[in-house]
């Protein structure tokens, strides 16, 4: 930075060289220099947040303006979650400044403290702005937040369940990966009886993310209504295309097909129009199953529609997985 600085005092003086009738321009000192180099703090959510990057203007650029915004987005996810407009701040509550290290230095250093006034403030390092740790300073604004505001300290755990809280796509994060792990066999902080709700709930209404469409497809078997008495005295669990073949030996497949047709729908409900849709379509294969009006042909043409549909909302899936992403 030195070596930027004396270039641009160079400049300045020699911009600023004299007419022989004027009097001679001052010499910028050094730490006016640097001041200069120094972008203006960028002041977000009524006062609260403050980001100075002291940084050259490279990393400025592209750091100032993105943490800006990160740390104004959880502020204003905490206020709407209260339903309060923002408080109006004479003084910022949280100033984090930015640091010029390139190198993959995560840490990130708060240092909360109180003002004369009784006023609290929280003071954020980041000195290597490309690599921070996120879910620290996630935290960490969090916290500053509730000083500054609630003027009341709070945990690293209550910050997180308030952060959730707070923000429905986090909470949502959060939910499926917990069901993730569950079925896989590691220990989540719910109760089993909790775990199995969450799992019939609709996490995100109106949106199906790629876990929810497997774990759809994961339920499109019959299984018969005892497990000493299988199907046809040998399948205790068939597909549906099984069932199509089988259903005449065996009158229970089309009863348990019955059953499943009502049930099948509010496992895919609610989860985005593809999803519902797919669910409609195996809904209506399993009724004709039950009711045995139709051909075997009639009824793979129904079960293809239904797969075909269960194809689409695995790719919307998908997409929108691969979207939230990279936010």
């Amino acid at each position: 930075m030195l070596f930027f600085a004396s270039i641009l005092a160079a400049a300045v003086a020699t911009n600023a060289a004299p007419a022989a009738s004027e009097a001679p321009a001052r010499q910028l000192t050094r730490e006016e220099i640097i001041a200069r180099f120094k972008a203006p703090p960028t002041t977000r959510v009524s006062g609260l947040v403050q980001v100075i990057a002291d940084c050259p203007a490279d990393m400025r650029r592209e750091y100032q303006g993105p943490i800006a915004r990160f740390a104004a987005d959880i502020c204003n996810d905490l206020y709407r979650h209260r339903r309060v407009q923002p408080v109006l701040f004479k003084e910022p509550g949280l100033i984090i400044h930015i640091g010029d290290v390139r190198t993959n230095e995560a840490a990130v250093a708060a240092v909360p403290s109180k003002r004369d006034d009784g006023t609290f403030v929280t003071r954020i390092y980041i000195p290597a702005p490309g690599f921070a740790d996120l879910h620290r300073l996630g935290l960490d604004v969090v916290r500053a937040f509730s000083r500054a505001v609630d003027r009341k300290e709070i945990s690293d755990g209550d910050a997180l369940a308030l952060f959730r809280a707070a923000n429905p796509e986090l909470k949502a994060d959060y939910e499926y990966e917990m069901i993730d792990k569950w079925t896989r066999g590691e220990k989540v902080d719910r109760s089993e009886e909790e775990m199995l709700k969450l799992m019939r709930s609709v996490i995100t209404p109106g949106i199906a993310r790629e876990s929810d469409v497997l774990r759809f497809a994961a339920r499109l078997r019959l299984y018969p209504e005892s497990y000493d008495r299988p199907f046809c005295e040998k399948y205790h669990c068939i597909d549906f295309s099984d069932a199509i073949r089988l259903r005449e030996r065996d009158p229970r497949i089309r009863l348990v097909a019955y059953l499943k047709a009502r049930s099948i729908v509010l496992f895919g409900g609610g989860r985005g129009e593809a999803l519902t849709a797919a669910a409609e379509a195996y809904s209506k294969f399993l009724l004709e199953l039950a009711a045995d009006r139709r051909e075997d042909a009639d009824l793979r043409a129904l079960l293809a529609d239904a797969d075909g549909k269960l194809e689409v909302a695995l790719e919307e899936a998908r997409k929108y997985d691969i979207e939230r992403t990279k936010r």
